[in-house]
């Protein structure tokens, strides 16, 4: 039975004349929580946090409050953008600029190949609707190997740790937040995040509800953050480290006897690999790795005590244990400890969720398993994980000659030349190398501006809100839908129209209706279903159920589809009438329903992360070199680059500022708001110092998503308070070998002071870089 449900309307009443107020989930991070819109004829003039809502309970951070700014910035694109005969970029009719896709790219696919287009995802196409339902159809249609995603900027180490160990890159088990004794986290920053493969809105409170019962927090990470100053116990551990950290906290569990290896958590019957384990960890001991990590060995074991000793304990690792040279290996030590502690599939520990439009629960049994190098780039011979391959390799796909080149490229919600590895050489490939460019995009942004075709979708607000991918990694299982608050203006296309237009457009269908792709994909998907014996639809007439679905629009009722395939047996209907959402209770107990293993079981020690702990291994006999390490840092009013244009996000403390402690900032003869220079493999650039103990002696950070001094944009606001790109330190060639993901966290810089420099500072490049 589903949940229950808050059952207030979804519009009130008008806060003053002519003013009506509608709901909305946030769709500017992780948390998804939900807003109470107030509209004054079609612009959004408010936004407030939804105290009905059944999960963020009225909970909202300034990315929120300021919805009605991003929605209505007069720099976001209305009308599409085609490519000249002269080489500028002119507003166009949809027509024209659908027309011009089609014309252009399918002799392409069919002289060179599908592998000749390349597609890019970006971060913001987990937070819409259109985002989740069309590019795996785009994909599959064009069959092409080359996909690149923020990912591999990102979260791909867990999902090959998670593959590898139970079978499914999308097991991925989170924190119980709520009825946690102990939580440890590792590289997160939950206080500024909102959260990251956690969705948990109010992630600041659920941590202070854990202190005031009496949990333990603690935090390992080489900044003093907003939430490193609420724990218990602030762990600086040299960048970079993590892994060999959590390598020692394994080791002790096995050496003091912390672990009951007959039945850790009950799931002794599910696992394999324990002993293997034991002994492939064994000379990581506290003592091995203090120097490397520079932590006390003491330490270490009282950290892996408190974490046995605990009546229920999760670790929880992010960005920073996984954008690092060893970033699988420690995704997959967080779940070793998980597992080993027994909190692994247990209330209090990490669980499973199971979201609305999964699919529904079927017995456990062995799987297809997860496989990585099933391909490889053509260029440098990169692996393929989860059919992606790096994001840091885009650029010598592009301008590296030879067959299999890439030459069209689809930008979905992506601005790689700012979030990848040395942006300059990607700014030069996308400007010099490509046949074609199609950006679905509502700015003109430092990757967009490259493009041939700008598809731009329309404002949050004019567009109907379902959380496929967050719902996927929440903090309790629950379903929420909001329908657009604010109808399309005139001329506009609504986002999964573009999407759907986008994909007849290169599969050689243009002309044909968009709902074409939505009938398409649930023919295709009832086919299966009902001839699937653990199906809810097992041995049903396709076409009657296909006919009996709910939704005015072809992605409603995809939706509905899905969530009647699903576990809860929930419609649309149920989530129209219930306009603040369906709670669906705590998470459950999943194991072994959720593993896909060929064994069945949860595999401890897979042979990639076998083969890879040599290399780890060899990291225990590593010195730092005296030079300075940098790590990134995460603004509460911030999401990467896409939120740089909105006047009430920027400045206050979201600065692009070089944070250096005291001591260092002494000896470099650096003072604050001094003008430094920041030099590694990929660059250099200068940047204002801020200096603070709030980073670790031996580090130095800056904030990434910023670095918006290229011409040709459109963002007046990010363009008057530009900041330095970071990744242009990097040149691409660190990568964690198992993931594909760029290094982008404890890596050497050199810093010095800037000579001849005022504090408007410059690049190398000339481009003016101050934050």
């Amino acid at each position: 039975m589903p949940g229950t449900a808050a059952g207030h309307d979804a519009t009130r009443g008008a806060t003053r004349a002519g003013a009506r107020t509608a709901l909305r989930i946030c769709p500017l991070c992780e948390a998804t929580c939900g807003l109470t819109l107030t509209i004054e004829g079609d612009r959004v003039t408010g936004a407030r946090g939804d105290r009905d809502d059944v999960f963020s309970e009225g909970f909202i951070c300034p990315k929120g409050a300021s919805f009605g700014q991003l929605d209505a910035d007069p720099d976001r694109l209305r009308t599409p953008l085609v490519r000249d005969g002269r080489g500028e970029l002119r507003e166009a009719t949809w027509d024209e600029a659908f027309d011009t896709i089609a014309a252009r790219i399918r002799p392409l696919i069919e002289e060179h190949g599908p592998h000749a287009v390349g597609v890019v995802l970006g971060n913001p196409n987990v937070h819409t609707m259109a985002g989740g339902l069309y590019p795996p159809v785009l994909l599959s249609a064009l069959r092409t190997r080359n996909l690149f995603t923020a990912s591999t900027l990102d979260q791909m180490p867990k999902h090959v740790s998670s593959g590898l160990l139970y079978g499914s890159a999308g097991a991925i088990p989170v924190p119980d937040l709520d009825r946690t004794a102990h939580l440890l986290l590792i590289g997160a920053n939950p206080l500024d995040s909102n959260g990251s493969l956690c969705t948990a809105p109010d992630f600041p409170g659920k941590l202070k509800a854990l202190r005031r019962r009496g949990g333990t927090l603690t935090v390992v990470d080489p900044r003093r953050t907003r939430t490193a100053e609420l724990a218990d116990r602030h762990i600086a551990i040299r960048p970079g480290t993590d892994a060999l950290l959590l390598a020692a906290l394994v080791q002790v569990l096995f050496e003091e006897g912390l672990t009951d290896l007959a039945d850790p958590g009950g799931l002794a019957a599910h696992v394999q690999g324990t002993d293997e384990v034991r002994a492939a960890l064994g000379d990581f001991t506290p003592e091995a790795v203090a120097a490397v990590c520079d932590l006390d060995a003491g330490e270490i074991r009282t950290i892996a005590r408190e974490l046995a000793a605990a009546p229920a304990a999760a670790v929880y690792g992010r960005i920073g244990s996984c954008t690092v040279a060893h970033g699988t290996l420690a995704s997959w030590l967080v779940d070793v400890l998980n597992i080993l502690t027994g909190n692994l599939d247990r209330p209090g520990g990490a669980l499973f969720p199971l979201a609305a439009t999964d699919r529904a629960p079927r017995p456990a049994a062995p799987g297809k398993g997860f496989a990585l190098g099933r391909w490889a780039s053509r260029v440098s011979g990169h692996p393929e994980a989860k059919g992606e391959l790096p994001i840091a390799a885009l650029a010598e796909e592009i301008g590296t000659p030879g067959e299999g080149r890439v030459r069209a490229l689809i930008a979905i919600a992506a601005n790689p030349v700012l979030s990848a590895p040395d942006g300059d050489r990607l700014d030069h490939a996308l400007s010099t190398g490509l046949d074609l460019m199609v950006s679905v995009d509502p700015y003109l942004n430092e990757t967009s501006r490259h493009a041939d075709v700008v598809l731009p979708p329309p404002p949050p607000s004019r567009s109907a809100h379902f959380d496929f991918a967050f719902n996927a990694f929440a903090v309790r299982n629950q379903a929420r839908y909001t329908p657009a608050a604010v109808p399309l203006d005139p001329g506009l296309l609504d986002e999964c129209e573009i999407h759907a237009r986008l994909i007849l457009a290169v599969t050689g269908m243009h002309g044909a209706a968009p709902s074409a792709v939505d009938d398409m994909v649930i023919e295709q998907t009832l086919a299966k279903a009902v001839a699937d014996p653990h199906s809810p639809v097992h041995g049903e007439d396709a076409k009657e159920f296909a006919a009996g679905l709910t939704g005015d629009t072809g992605p409603e009722r995809r939706l509905d589809m899905m969530l009647r395939l699903g576990p809860y047996g929930l419609t649309l209907d149920d989530l129209r009438a219930a306009p603040h959402g369906v709670d669906l209770g705590p998470l459950l107990p999943r194991v072994p329903q959720v593993l896909r293993t060929r064994s069945g079981r949860i595999e401890l020690l897979p042979a990639p992360i076998a083969d890879d702990l040599p290399r780890l291994r060899r990291a225990l006999t590593e010195r730092p070199e005296g030079r300075l390490v940098l790590v990134g840092r995460r603004h509460l009013r911030s999401n990467n680059s896409w939120m740089h244009n909105v006047p009430t996000l920027v400045g206050g403390s979201n600065r692009c500022t070089l944070q250096i402690h005291p001591a260092d900032a002494a000896r470099l003869g650096l003072g604050d708001g001094d003008l430094a220079r920041v030099e590694a493999a990929g660059g250099a650039l200068e940047v204002p110092a801020e200096v603070t103990d709030a980073v670790r002696t031996g580090v130095v950070s800056l904030p990434h998503g910023w670095g918006h001094d290229r011409p040709g944009t459109r963002l007046s606001v990010a363009a008057a308070r530009p900041g330095v790109n970071v990744n242009q330190l990097l040149d691409g060639s660190l990568l964690d070998p198992l993931s594909g993901t760029a290094v982008l966290n404890g890596f050497p810089v050199d810093v010095s002071p800037a000579t001849g420099r005022t504090a408007t500072g410059r690049t190398t490049t000339g481009r003016t870089t101050t934050g």
